[in-house]
């Protein structure tokens, strides 16, 4: 943590404040340390889905660690939010040159992914279902 606590910039917003914008570069991952924030998703074809919440303790903005060019959602503050924030690329380089610990890091981050896909799903299943039974009737 010694090691990685230089690299983190200290960011705040209000509530309401779009922090991260579907489609644009992804530069920042986020380390929530009060607030909630709202990570939708929006199909070319539909509506933006919720996928998540992030509140105290959670990450987000993890497309700028994976390199990825965009972030791939869509952050929302809906409390005002204080948190830390690291240049992907900047996590990247430390899990570079300190391998153990970047796999620790890697391994919370997908802990962390794999939570929100599992929302997702039981979000996007219960939209299907709705539009199934609207055909119904």
């Amino acid at each position: 943590m010694n090691l990685l606590g230089p690299l983190f910039e200290p960011f705040s917003c209000q509530a309401g404040t779009v922090i991260l914008q579907q489609g644009a570069p992804a530069e920042f991952l986020y380390f929530v340390t009060s607030g909630t924030v709202e990570m939708s998703f929006k199909p070319y074809d539909g509506n933006p889905i919720t996928v998540t919440h992030v509140e105290k303790d959670g990450l987000f903005g993890w497309s700028a660690v994976i390199g990825s060019d965009k972030y791939t959602s869509s952050a929302i503050a809906i409390e005002d939010v204080e948190a830390l924030r690291v240049h992907g690329s900047e996590l990247r380089k430390f899990c570079i040159k300190h391998p153990e610990a970047g796999k620790d890091i890697l391994e919370r981050l997908a802990d962390g992914v794999a939570s929100r896909w599992k929302d997702a799903h039981k979000q996007i299943k219960s939209l299907l279902a709705q539009g199934i039974g609207e055909c119904q009737n």
